[in-house]
């Protein structure tokens, strides 16, 4: 069985993205409004409203805190990682529809596993959450295995109905932001999300291809 390139819809409506002026930052408010044909768009222009746009995703400020801890790297390489978080991982994909093996292979890249791991950049935990991302996705700890899966998760739900499933997109949007996939129409040139990308599909693969493979 072949992984599909196209993450399952969560909506069932076709959805347009608005480009125009689109902010230098990584992350910005994002308004949605469905159009007469049915149509979901979204913009981070506030003039959205005015067609009767809704707040879809919020960048809360930047609070001080648990943010602030030092960088800590993978260090976990025990066999039972691999499958220490089975439970959490196949419920978190149910609940967003979001495929397992992308669920796995998105951990392995970005923390190896550890739910310990702290990048340089900030980004904490299983899925290597962002303190701005995990506010936004309401993760209160995300040294937390679960609400760090459940968080990253929900990004990736998100990420997947912003960019009409498109698997690359979605992929690249977790790791430079879906700010930066909009601005560039795609993958943006940026060397370390375009290996990020590929590391995570081959992983990706590797996960769907044994889950087919162990399917009873």
């Amino acid at each position: 069985m072949v992984p599909p390139r196209h993450l399952p819809p969560l909506l069932p409506l076709a959805v347009a993205l608005v480009l125009s002026t689109w902010p230098t930052g990584v992350h910005a408010d994002i308004y949605r409004y469905v159009d007469k044909d049915g149509v979901i768009h979204f913009s981070n222009q506030p003039s959205a409203r005015a067609q009767g746009g809704q707040l879809y995703l919020k960048t809360p400020e930047k609070k001080k805190g648990r943010e602030n801890v030092l960088p800590f790297a993978p260090s976990d390489v025990s066999p039972e990682r691999l499958s220490r978080y089975d439970d959490t991982i196949r419920q978190a994909a149910t609940l967003y529809q979001i495929p397992e093996a992308l669920i796995r292979a998105v951990i392995l890249v970005e923390s190896n596993f550890d739910p310990r791991a702290v990048s340089h950049a900030g980004a904490q935990g299983l899925m290597q959450l962002m303190p701005e991302t995990a506010a936004r996705m309401e993760v209160r700890d995300s040294f937390d295995p679960r609400e760090n899966i459940f968080g990253g998760v929900r990004y990736l739900r998100i990420l997947a109905n912003l960019f009409n499933g498109d698997l690359e997109l979605t992929i690249a949007g977790y790791n430079a932001g879906e700010g930066a996939v909009l601005r560039y129409g795609g993958i943006p040139p940026y060397e370390e999300t375009q290996d990020y990308v590929v590391k995570v599909l081959t992983h990706y693969r590797r996960f769907a291809a044994t889950q087919t493979t162990t399917a009873p």
